[in-house]
């Protein structure tokens, strides 16, 4: 007698980018925390009536399900069952849809399909919710996207001798050679605080840790996701410093 197989659990969800495949159907991406960055199909989405039309919007947390096919876990493009409204207020607006979509940009751009990131996807939720307080929120969020990524060195110790960095002398972090002496950079006891953050699991400590330097910090992590990003421009930053441009008096 075949038995019934129950479904899957929902996967927490929120949508990154998404584009027309027909008239009527989109291919949505998704970043999930059980299953990293993943592609859908949603079909019929576009339709007037339909349920997915309404919900498949970025900066707001979904539950999805999604269909039995494609049979391969690791196929590239699965089917979107349903999807619904989590909870919780959409909470960017303004301003702050710039960085929303920044951020989305960088995920996509920088995260393996397929790759768990629970963390991240955490702290993501979290930066939404956070962006009114812009700057210390996007700087936690580039860190610990480097960090889950690989690419971010501890911020404690020297990255070319693994000497405890002191507290009081200077540096900076460069691309290529990590946390090395720099007269012009942080104390070593910021870089410090930072990584205390980084280990902690409170994300509101490696916040707090940002708040007094989220200008000094917004270069030298610009440079480090740059320079992983390869050739590859972000759009959102290009329209923001156009917008800019704009806004400046003539």
């Amino acid at each position: 007698m075949a038995t019934t197989r129950a479904p899957a659990a929902p996967l927490a969800a929120y949508v990154l980018h998404r584009y027309d495949w027909s008239e009527t159907s989109l291919i949505v991406e998704l970043f999930t925390r059980e299953r990293g960055r993943i592609v859908v199909a949603a079909k019929g989405a576009k339709r007037p009536h339909s349920q997915l039309r309404p919900v498949l919007l970025p900066f707001q947390r979904l539950a999805v399900q999604l269909g039995r096919t494609p049979a391969d876990e690791a196929a590239e493009v699965h089917l979107l069952r349903s999807a619904e409204w989590a909870g919780g207020a959409p909470s960017v607006a303004g301003a702050a849809l710039y960085s929303g979509f920044y951020m989305n940009e960088l995920l996509l751009k920088l995260l393996a399909r397929q790759d768990p990131h629970e963390r991240l996807f955490d702290a993501y939720g979290e930066t939404l919710a956070a962006l009114a307080d812009e700057a210390p929120a996007l700087r936690a969020f580039e860190l610990v996207l480097l960090r889950e990524t690989g690419v971010l060195p501890e911020l404690d110790v020297e990255t070319l001798t693994l000497r405890p960095a002191e507290a009081e002398r200077r540096y900076a972090l460069h691309p290529e050679s990590g946390l090395v002496p720099d007269a012009e950079g942080l104390r070593g006891s910021v870089w410090a605080a930072l990584e205390a953050g980084l280990r902690s699991a409170s994300r509101a400590e490696l916040r707090a840790a940002c708040t007094p330097f989220a200008g000094a910090l917004r270069g030298p992590l610009r440079k480090l996701l740059h320079y992983h990003l390869g050739s590859a421009k972000l759009r959102t930053r290009q329209v923001m410093l156009e917008l800019q441009k704009l806004a400046e008096p003539a």
